[in-house]
């Protein structure tokens, strides 16, 4: 389709970034971004120039809703994934949702790609989890032609939070704490992967709905331990109690109101999940990056030291 007009809400973050990559190789046509994150928004514009974006909040009235016009396809990518106030999450992913639904229905936007998350699956019980399941409600009602993806634990260029803030902080401590023995299992997703498996349904409309989930378990601490080897970090890793390790995290949120990990996310990463895999590299034709490859292409690159000195 040589006419699509692309509109990416949340392009700035880990997926949006890399998404846009992949849409200006294969030149899939105009694409907008949406962010309201200005520092992020900043980097996007350093490394995609040539790409118009917006950053505004989609919770609020503004320019961004003429970006909906003419709009073929809508990748709705927004989410607050970390945060202390339920507010936060409510906004970012309800209030936010149906405002841009609001908007796509006006417009007729005729496809979009519903990026949600593996967490509506979890046993998790969060902000985050269930601000995402009712994301992913809300669109599913939109009546607009869509395809549903559940994407599990991301990494990859451009990730703020997650395993690349891991990897930076341990490359600047001298030992890295990992509650108790660590045996809590993963299936991190390489964003790189992600990024072609939306670039495939955009080409192709597909619908229904998708367990994106990474094709190799591992358990935390042997993932850690895999970002170490990647990263070259000489931080020694550290086993301490859970408890222990839950006191560190509300002791840092008294000093930093907006943290790359909250207790949420600790009580989140042993609550015992295993998401079920399916055959997506042939579903939507792409390749999927074996996990140590993955990580040697996020850490190793040197585009991605260029990248991680702007967080």
């Amino acid at each position: 389709m040589a006419t699509r007009k692309i509109v990416i809400t949340g392009a700035a973050g880990l997926v949006g970034q890399n998404l846009v990559l992949q849409l200006k190789q294969k030149d899939l046509g105009q694409i907008v971004a949406i962010d309201k994150h200005r520092k992020n928004a900043e980097i996007f514009r350093r490394f995609h120039p040539e790409i118009k974006i917006i950053t505004e909040d989609l919770a609020s009235a503004g320019s961004w809703e003429r970006e909906l016009e003419g709009c073929t396809h809508l990748v709705i990518g927004h989410a607050q994934i970390g945060g202390l106030q339920r507010e936060e999450f409510v906004r970012n992913n309800v209030a936010a949702t149906e405002r841009l639904l609001e908007a796509a229905s006006r417009n007729r936007v005729s496809y979009i790609v519903n990026i949600s998350s593996s967490v509506v699956n979890s046993m998790a019980v969060d902000n985050y989890t269930e601000t995402k399941k009712a994301q992913e409600a809300l669109i599913s009602r939109s009546g607009i032609k869509q395809v549903i993806l559940r994407p599990t634990l991301m990494f990859g260029w451009f990730d703020r939070k997650h395993i690349g803030w891991l990897a930076r902080f341990m490359q600047r401590v001298p030992a890295f704490p990992v509650p108790d023995e660590g045996r809590y299992l993963r299936q991190p997703l390489y964003g790189g992967d992600f990024a072609n498996i939306i670039a495939s349904a955009l080409q192709s409309e597909i619908t229904g709905t998708y367990n994106i989930t990474g094709q190799e378990r591992i358990d935390y601490i042997d993932l850690i331990r895999a970002v170490k080897g990647a990263t070259g970090a000489r931080a020694r890793i550290v086993n301490i109690p859970y408890s222990l390790f839950g006191v560190l995290l509300r002791t840092n949120a008294l000093f930093d109101k907006n943290p790359a990990f909250t207790v949420k996310q600790l009580e989140a990463l042993v609550t015992p999940d295993v998401f079920e895999v399916i055959d997506w590299p042939a579903i939507f034709n792409v390749r999927a990056t074996p996990l140590l490859e993955a990580l040697n292409l996020t850490f190793r690159d040197p585009t991605y030291s260029r990248i991680s000195l702007e967080f």
